[in-house]
């Protein structure tokens, strides 16, 4: 007979030995930063003769697992407990008799409940899935149940902002829980349906090029072209920016088509043969591509020996980042040349994790959303390429979705309520966006460097970005708090770049007269795009 024990408390949760360490953290909140920590409150303690025995396996075992849930086994005792992302309950179950204690690192001077708890405490979720419908744009999440009763979820303010009406739910408006990502609120419902806003996956510009402003792009274009000597990209061995320069050269040849300078287009085209191929064929001698049997997975040649090397790409740190922009000029190559030819994501989150293998205090984290976005948009545009359908519709959802998140979590609005008032009122956006934690500051910049927290939010500048910022109130909001840092003598003109393109969302002719002062750009960004972009804003 199995009996199951359900602690009413929204959790972290640390497997430590033969123990289960659970807290409902307090937000500390700096305008730094905003931080819930873990203080354990709770452990759950398993006191048997054979725990010492630590050395010989009798710690945990994960016994399955899916998008929203972990099985955890302790091998020493009976108890198996349901890790399900979301579920206010903390439950486990015994197969047999269990000695078990219950420790607390603080006095409880009295014990309460909540009437909404009580009423849901006799269902509990065993495990849940997230599953891709077949129209794009929309994500199913379905929940197994024991017990009687209806289910009682958490949802996230994304959750509820993208919740459709003909989910077969209820929704607790006044059950609510505070958290490093905003309001949770209960749902009554073993099954969710989420759907986005359709975005438009293109590989031009949304709202065209005035053909009167074709000279000046072609202008640039062709010194950018000029300049492109795949030789030298070569002694470049960073995944990362070799990446970021097949991007750049990518960029070319699209808007080349735009503005229909195709004669250029071979030029482009040798380039990006000659770039990316030796990383697929495995002949370029400064790096490349292997496969991690262990961990099932692409990795570089140098991140398989150094694990700091290329971000800790090795480790599975930024792979939806470097691979982006390898995707996206392999996308534009096999569309310019077509005879040539998930990890990452979280779907309860709703958004990527940056951080691979390796264990950070404060959870996973992520710091570009837009490189973020990228990587799945780059993803839509290869199924484009290739008549993949399927691609296509996943990639798409992909991005969508990292849009949305990156718009309720990364751009941070004056008027908003996920964040406290001190955190909210000295930033624009959030540099590091870890699983516990919110950091102003970048892994390569302080806080105070807001042109390089605004950069890293922006890049790579691409026809996705405009739907990324389609909130120009937000976006003028975003530039004016960074606008004091163009003041600085020794700020790089590649980030001026970037705030100058958001500014074009609004005030298109005072940002092109500032682009065509600029003498430097971001290794992944040129001036051809740049004009582009401007050209591309409509309007006047």
């Amino acid at each position: 007979m199995v009996s199951s024990l359900s602690i009413f408390i929204l959790t972290f949760i640390k497997s430590i030995n033969s123990s289960l360490a659970v807290s409902f953290p307090a937000l500390s909140i700096q305008c730094h930063s905003h931080i819930p920590g873990f203080p354990p409150l709770t452990s759950l303690y398993l006191p048997s003769k054979e725990t010492h025995l630590v050395s010989q396996n009798r710690t945990h075992k994960i016994s399955a697992f899916s998008d929203l849930s972990i099985t955890l086994d302790i091998p020493s005792s009976n108890l198996r407990f349901f890790l399900v992302r979301g579920s206010p309950f903390l439950t486990a179950a015994v197969t047999g008799d269990t000695e078990l204690s219950i420790i607390t690192t603080k006095k409880i001077l009295k014990f309460s409940s909540d009437n909404s708890l009580t009423k849901y405490s006799s269902c509990y979720p065993v495990s849940g899935k997230a599953v891709f419908k077949k129209k794009p744009f929309s994500l199913k999440y379905r929940w197994n149940k024991k017990g009687k009763g209806d289910l009682l979820i958490l949802a996230h303010p994304l959750h509820i902002q993208l919740l459709t009406k003909n989910s077969d739910i209820t929704i607790l408006k006044d059950f609510k829980y505070r958290s490093v990502d905003g309001e949770l609120v209960g749902i009554v419902g073993d099954s969710w349906v989420l759907k986005t806003d359709p975005i438009p996956v293109t590989w031009n510009s949304i709202r065209g090029i005035k053909e009167e402003s074709y000279a000046e792009i072609i202008s640039a274009l062709s010194k950018d072209v000029e300049a492109l000597n795949s030789t030298a990209v070569k002694n470049t061995t960073s995944s990362y920016f070799y990446g970021k320069l097949v991007g750049r050269a990518a960029r070319l040849a699209l808007i080349a088509e735009e503005v229909y300078f195709l004669e250029v287009i071979p030029v482009i085209k040798k380039f990006l043969k000659d770039t990316i191929e030796p990383w697929l064929d495995g002949t370029f001698s400064g790096n490349g591509f292997l496969y991690d049997r262990k961990w099932g997975g692409i990795i570089t040649k140098q991140g398989s020996n150094d694990s700091t090397a290329d971000f800790g790409f090795g480790i599975f740190n930024d792979h939806h980042y470097h691979l982006g922009y390898f995707l996206y000029g392999i996308a534009v190559l096999a569309k310019i040349d077509p005879a040539w030819g998930r990890k990452s994501f979280d779907l309860y989150k709703l958004h990527s994790w940056a951080a691979g293998l390796h264990e950070f205090e404060n959870g996973r984290n992520q710091e570009s959303s837009s490189e973020a976005v990228n990587g799945y948009y780059s993803a839509a545009l290869m199924g484009l390429a290739y008549g993949d359908i399927n691609l296509v519709a996943i990639g798409s959802t992909l991005t969508a979705l990292e849009i949305c998140a990156a718009q309720t979590w990364w751009h941070v609005k004056e008027e908003t309520k996920i964040y406290e008032e001190e955190f909210s009122r000295d930033n624009r956006v959030v540099g590091i966006l870890w699983a516990n934690m919110r950091d102003s500051k970048l892994w390569w910049a302080p806080a105070e460097c807001r042109e390089c927290r605004f950069s890293i939010q922006v890049l790579p500048l691409s026809p996705i970005t405009e739907v990324v910022f389609s909130d120009v109130d937000f976006v003028q909001e975003f530039v004016k708090w960074t606008s004091p840092a163009l003041k600085k003598k020794d700020i790089v003109e590649g980030w001026k770049g970037f705030i100058y393109a958001l500014q074009g969302l609004y005030d298109k002719e005072s940002a092109l007269k500032k682009i065509r002062k600029l003498k430097g750009f971001d290794d992944g960004n040129s001036h051809t795009n740049l004009l582009w972009w401007i050209h591309s804003r409509g309007g006047d």
